[in-house]
């Protein structure tokens, strides 16, 4: 990097001081540890989230680097359009045999309150669009609420919502014909006030499960 750009973004400069004060600090405390780390990753975990920059997957669950394939975009949505996280769920199950896939929403999600308005960018707007008919099902429960409860409970409704859109996937339907393939999609809701994930307790690890998840969604 050029003096001059260093002198001009001191706060790059600052992202690439951390990184070596980190790597400093783990090869003192755990010699070896980016040597094993390079050689493959194994997580049994994937973890699709919010981009929000509050809400980071390791972190979170003091997890190290290579125990968890993450996967981030805007209110953490799982949409059969997106190639992107439909990859990443392929990769994740097929090539990381993966066995658990974790769909974490956060209260006061933003993307979550860009449904409720109307005045949003225009690829915004169309890429929460299925939060909006997650809004329009549960509206009676929802508007009786006040504004934050509503909020968050829209959030808990998506991440649900996305627990059974993965069921869909072709990769996940597939893992499940596999005789002893072990994988279950869970939900969980981080609150950023306070710092603790919640189980949402809609985990679902089988077929038939899932069936009965997608039922009680259509009733």
């Amino acid at each position: 990097m050029c003096q001059k750009c260093c002198d001009a973004h001191p706060s790059i400069e600052l992202l690439l001081d951390n990184n070596r004060d980190w790597v400093d600090q783990v090869n003192h405390d755990r010699p070896g540890f980016f040597k094993n780390l390079s050689s493959q990753q194994k997580p049994e975990y994937l973890w699709i989230g919010c981009s929000d920059s509050r809400v980071p997957a390791n972190e979170l669950v003091k997890m190290d680097p290579g125990t968890i394939f993450v996967h981030r975009n805007i209110a953490n949505l799982v949409n059969s359009s997106d190639m992107n996280v439909l990859s990443v769920i392929q990769y994740a199950v097929e090539v990381l045999k993966v066995k658990h896939i974790i769909v974490n929403g956060h209260y006061g999600c933003g993307g979550v309150m860009a449904a409720l308005e109307e005045t949003n960018l225009d690829l915004i707007d169309h890429w929460i669009r299925p939060i909006r008919k997650y809004y329009r099902r549960a509206q009676q429960e929802l508007d009786a609420l006040p504004y934050e409860e509503k909020v968050n409970r829209l959030c808990e409704i998506n991440v649900m919502e996305q627990v059974r859109n993965i069921c869909h996937v072709p990769a996940v339907k597939k893992a499940w014909k596999q005789p002893g393939r072990e994988l279950c999609i869970h939900g969980f809701i981080y609150d950023i006030k306070d710092g603790r994930l919640h189980n949402l307790d809609v985990s679902i690890c089988d077929p038939e499960s899932a069936e009965k998840a997608v039922l009680r969604t259509e009733d």
